[in-house]
């Protein structure tokens, strides 16, 4: 009898041992480096499946295509509008884009414009208010650290890029527009 009980609690142990490997292999440990995690494919594969958002794409479409189209159709009115008071074209389209501009920071700056974003996606970002935020928002962000250093260094963060590759790529193809008809191309 002796024997078998020995042999129960050489079993026991054994399968709490492996327990505890199995999770100390799937536990992060505290405090100490990623090196020393590891997961077995399958743990791998069961986090990735946890931590992955799940996304349903045409309704996430169809939220892009009625905010997007919204705020085109509000552009397009208040485009309607200033032509039925008189202004020419052109000045009418610069008005409407500095209303939606001017509509975009004030949306920012009372912190509304990321309510509209997470529920359009993309149909509230591609038009110019999109870029409108992307110039206000480090702004807004940085104005704790001064006119100078937040403000003034940090307001370009994410249009900057923009900005100068735009500049850039019109300046390389005016270049190369300006080649072409000197070779009689155009």
């Amino acid at each position: 009898m002796a024997e078998i009980e020995k042999e129960q609690n050489r079993e026991a142990l054994t399968s709490t041992e492996k327990g505890e490997q199995r999770e100390s292999r799937s536990r992060k440990p505290s405090g100490g480096s990623d090196l020393s995690w590891s997961m077995t494919p399958e743990e791998y594969s069961r986090y990735v499946k946890e931590v992955t958002p799940v996304h349903n794409t045409p309704a996430n479409m169809a939220k892009a295509f009625l905010v997007g189209g919204i705020i085109c159709c509000l552009g397009q009115a208040l485009t309607s509008w200033l032509l039925s008071m008189g202004l020419e074209k052109e000045a009418a389209g610069t008005w409407t884009s500095v209303a939606l501009v001017g509509a975009a920071i004030l949306l920012t700056g009372f912190n509304w414009f990321g309510s509209i974003v997470k529920f359009g996606g993309a149909g509230a970002l591609v038009p110019i208010t999109g870029f409108a935020n992307s110039m206000v928002s480090p702004a807004i962000e940085y104005k704790k650290e001064g006119q100078v250093f937040g403000i003034g260094c940090k307001i370009f963060t994410i249009a900057g890029p923009v900005i100068l590759y735009g500049i850039f790529t019109s300046w390389g193809l005016g270049l190369v527009y300006w080649a072409l008809k000197m070779f009689g191309i155009f």
